[in-house]
């Protein structure tokens, strides 16, 4: 606008200076040819002065006089110019006076222009005056309108329908419209409000608790059976992100968490985490707030079931035996085996000493959640601070698997929540020598363990 302005202003300056002199001037031109020669030579220089003087205040004061003659004479001069000098002032200013309208009539039609384009923006854009309505559909529209999303996003239907400038506006759900429009009279009765679209609830946290261990010690009946608390929301899978997966970072791990609430605790469970001698620090590093539940079991048993699991995937490998023992004859357990350095619970409990105080650990047994599953998550609710819900009517025994099963609450009553058909295997036998020996190299640890948490699980 200020640019317009500035070629307005400059056309008509051009025209008020150049123009009108030059129009006075071809003036006293022709009313000094009409006088002829009659008058004397005195008269005539007279009035052309007196005509020139005229156009003296229209010009700029810088700019050069355009009205004297052409002939060469200056103020003083009392002779006519000569009629070719007339001539061509008066071409010339014909010419400026036709350069001078179509510049004044091309700023006019700029300024028509930009109007009307401004016109149009608001009326393609402003939103519409909702019709008065009264009781509940007022309300729903002063709550709809009250909403920091459809305040910012939304226009009434008429108008979003033809607009295409603001591509990230959407159309208002018809409520109000539909209200009214019954209200005069309408046969159709007002069309129901359109369901909320469906929005994730909650934010992706970093878990407050996890279940580190131990592999075949119960672990994921743990996890299903805190599952059905509403407090708690975990991640079904193993991340494996404190033993694997470290290097992709926390921002990664976050990511895999579920939703939850501000009132609610984020948990998952990799047991693997309890052996790996980084995963403490790891952990630490996450937040020293973190609580940690370990779920333990009789070493030998757990053993046993660890290689049953295996044997079930690769069906050639050595027997238990052979993998249990450097030399069986004299007593020389391989410690090297997996399965077997599993159990020295003691010895993979220091390393998470030097990181988490005891406050911070829980240790379930894994024989007593068999026998009594109520007790042990009555525990487990008391350690993360959330109240006991989960108590023995949501569980039954399920003598197929010899092992308890959760009662899902349904519409149409309980519905049995069990776990996998890999849960509940039936153990290789083994020999029961074997199984003494082992008893007797995990005792001295099972001791050290027993005094080092305050808990006696009576596994001898």
């Amino acid at each position: 606008m200020g640019a317009i302005l500035r070629v307005l202003h400059k056309a008509l300056d051009a025209y008020s200076s150049d123009g009108v002199c030059a129009h006075c001037a071809g003036e006293a031109v022709r009313e000094k040819d009409q006088a002829g020669s009659a008058g004397p030579q005195q008269e005539r220089g007279r009035q052309w002065r007196a005509a020139e003087l005229a156009c003296l205040p229209l010009r700029p004061p810088l700019r050069p006089a355009r009205c004297a003659s052409d002939d060469g004479a200056g103020e003083g001069s009392r002779g006519p110019p000569r009629p070719a000098a007339g001539d061509g002032a008066m071409a010339l200013s014909r010419r400026r006076r036709r350069r001078c309208r179509a510049l004044v009539l091309g700023a006019l039609l700029s300024l028509a222009g930009t109007y009307l384009c401004y016109s149009l923006l608001l009326f393609c854009c402003a939103p519409e005056p909702e019709p008065l309505v009264s009781g509940e559909a007022a309300a729903a529209a002063a709550a709809r309108a009250a909403s920091p999303r459809t305040a910012a996003r939304c226009l009434p239907a008429a108008a979003a329908a033809r607009k295409k400038l603001l591509q990230k506006w959407r159309a208002c759900p018809a409520t109000a419209s539909s209200t009214a429009a019954a209200g005069n009279g309408s046969s159709s009765p007002p069309s129901p409000p359109p369901p909320p679209a469906s929005r994730s609830v909650g934010t992706k946290r970093l878990p407050h608790a996890l279940i580190v261990g131990v592999k075949k010690g119960g672990t994921r009946a743990v996890l299903e059976f805190i599952r059905g608390h509403p407090a708690v929301r975990a991640l079904g899978t193993e991340p494996h992100f404190f033993d694997r997966h470290y290097e992709r970072g926390l921002e990664w791990y976050r990511r895999l968490m579920p939703r939850t609430l501000e009132t609610q605790i984020t948990m998952e469970k990799t047991p693997s985490y309890f052996v790996t001698r980084e995963a403490p620090r790891r952990i630490f590093n996450m937040s020293r707030e973190t609580k940690l539940i370990v779920v333990v079991r009789n070493p030998v048993t757990r053993a046993i079931s660890d290689y049953t699991q295996t044997l079930s995937k690769k069906p050639d490998i050595p027997t238990f035996e052979g993998l249990s023992f450097r030399n069986r004859s004299l007593g020389l357990v391989d410690t090297s085996w997996s399965a077997i350095r599993i159990g020295l619970y003691a010895l993979h409990l220091e390393s998470w000493l030097q990181y988490f105080p005891l406050s911070q650990m829980h240790f379930v047994s894994g024989e007593r959640l068999i026998t009594d599953p109520a007790g042990e998550m009555g525990k487990i609710q008391d350690f993360l601070g959330i109240q006991r819900l989960i108590s023995e009517k949501h569980f039954y025994f399920n003598k197929t698997k010899g092992f308890p099963c959760l009662k899902k609450a349904t519409p149409g009553g309980t519905l049995p929540r069990c776990l996998g058909k890999s849960k509940g295997r039936t153990h290789v036998q083994i020999d029961p020598e074997v199984i003494e020996q082992l008893q007797d190299f995990y005792h001295p640890y099972n001791v050290k363990f027993y005094e080092t948490v305050g808990q006696d699980f009576r596994w001898e």
